[in-house]
């Protein structure tokens, strides 16, 4: 462990003092703080309430649009001009509705600040229903019919919000769908972070043989020792910036919540909502709908859902075990070729798994069920990113063993990885000046010397 241990320390400190890790250090965790807040920031929003003036002087609404808590519609049968609005405080959009309306399929909308897309869909859908009652009214229809349009149709007609819940432990699949982006995003960091010191061992090892350092270094280590040396010595830098982006996004999304989102920092409302949690069955919240998360479902999934010990842990296991793997197959792609350029035949064989696992974690999210979703949650050449959004979800009971299967194969594959990199790494090392082909490869693995 002594000559390795040199070895990982000089990979380590020459990476950690680099102005450029430095720098990804600090901005990452700002980027990441900001973007979560921001996300927050921007949900919370849709929960401001909508005041809106509906100005029909030609009487055709008649109240018929519906609220909904956080759009509140007011009907107004008079002229209602555009500088009205402007001083008057009391509403926050203005709905024209007019004879183009009828005639023209048109109306317009007044804001003083631009509302969401689900507040102007909702106006839209709304406006809608109260044209085709009307255009319903105006058909041949005799005055029973016309009278139940005019009356009933507008309540009868409604839009059903389906709330999709696990029926064993009643948690709605939204929640489940957020919690796979945040999984995914893990995914993402350990997909970049894979290909980012993977690139690194090999872009190294290249460096050293072309300098023909690597000559000095391995009269006095084994090949071996030198290529777990330079593999474990960046592993620890990529841990390192990692362990700083908690620490530092932790801060950052500590202040922001202070600074930012008071009203949503009661430590008492809290323990309420966990123990009112503990002592009400599944059948009860689905029934009652006790856990009641008003205040704003991304920031009760980022500060009190989330398992965030697990996934860390997890993450941190998946990142080790892929970057391990592939970073062998990267170091024994180094010791293989004399120049960067010649890699490009020899990458496409490790790229095409990783790539492909990060396609199927996308799709994680939409379906986490999937058969692809499974098997690559499993294969060791995609599990490290696709097991990620699965952890993330959480798994049913009965099904953990999914993961303790994922894992130990993750182990294996890069057991069987290092193995397979390390006799092409001793023999490729020393050699310079010839062309390598798969078959030359092929022959390094059985190589007996």
């Amino acid at each position: 462990m002594g000559k390795v241990g040199l070895i990982i320390g000089r990979e380590y400190l020459t990476r950690v003092r680099k102005k450029s890790f430095i720098i990804m250090t600090i901005l990452g965790p700002l980027l990441i703080g900001a973007f979560i807040t921001l996300t927050i920031w921007l949900t919370i929003g849709e929960s401001t309430m909508h005041r809106v003036l509906v100005v029909d002087e030609i009487g055709l609404t008649k109240n018929t649009f519906r609220d909904k808590p956080t759009i509140k519609f007011t009907s107004y049968d008079k002229h209602y001009s555009a500088q009205e609005f402007l001083e008057n405080e009391t509403y926050d959009l203005v709905l024209y509705v007019n004879e183009k309306t009828i005639n023209g399929d048109k109306a317009l909308l007044l804001y003083k600040k631009i509302p969401s897309l689900s507040v102007q869909s909702y106006i839209n859908s709304e406006l809608d229903a109260v044209m085709e009652s009307y255009r319903l009214m105006k058909a041949n229809t005799g005055p029973e019919v016309q009278k139940f349009i005019q009356d009933e149709y507008p309540n009868i007609k409604r839009h059903i919000e389906l709330d999709t819940r696990n029926a064993e432990s009643g948690e709605a699949g939204k929640q489940k769908h957020y919690a796979a982006v945040v999984g995914y995003i893990f995914a993402l960091l350990i997909y970049m972070f894979i290909f980012l010191y993977g690139v690194q061992v090999m872009r190294g090892v290249i460096e050293e043989k072309t300098n023909r350092i690597v000559e000095i270094v391995i009269s006095s280590v084994k090949p071996f020792q030198l290529m777990m040396g330079k593999i474990i010595g960046i592993a620890l830098v990529g841990l390192t910036q990692f362990f700083l982006w908690v620490v530092l996004t932790g801060v950052i999304l500590f202040v922001s919540q202070m600074i930012f989102f008071p009203d949503f920092y009661d430590p008492a409302n809290q323990a309420n909502i966990t123990q009112v949690a503990s002592t009400v069955n599944p059948e009860q919240l689905v029934a009652n709908n006790a856990i009641n998360f008003e205040q704003n479902e991304i920031y009760e999934l980022v500060f009190h859902r989330i398992n965030w010990p697990l996934l860390l842990g997890m993450f941190l296991f998946f990142f080790l075990g892929g970057y391990l793997m592939y970073s062998a197959l990267f170091a024994a792609i180094g010791a293989a070729v004399d120049s960067e350029s010649d890699t490009q035949q020899f990458m496409m064989p490790i790229t095409i798994p990783l790539v492909f696992g990060f396609i199927v974690s996308q799709m994680a999210i939409e379906n986490p069920e999937s058969n692809a979703v499974f098997w690559s949650s499993i294969i060791p050449f995609t599990s490290p990113v696709v097991m990620m959004v699965r952890v993330a979800m959480g798994f049913e009971p009965g099904t953990e063993w999914q993961l303790f299967l994922s894992m130990g194969l993750l182990i294996a594959g890069f057991i069987f990885c290092t193995w397979l990199a390390g006799k092409i790494y001793r023999t490729g090392i020393l050699l310079y000046g010839k062309k390598v082909s798969y078959k030359e490869l092929w022959k390094w693995i059985f190589y007996k010397g």
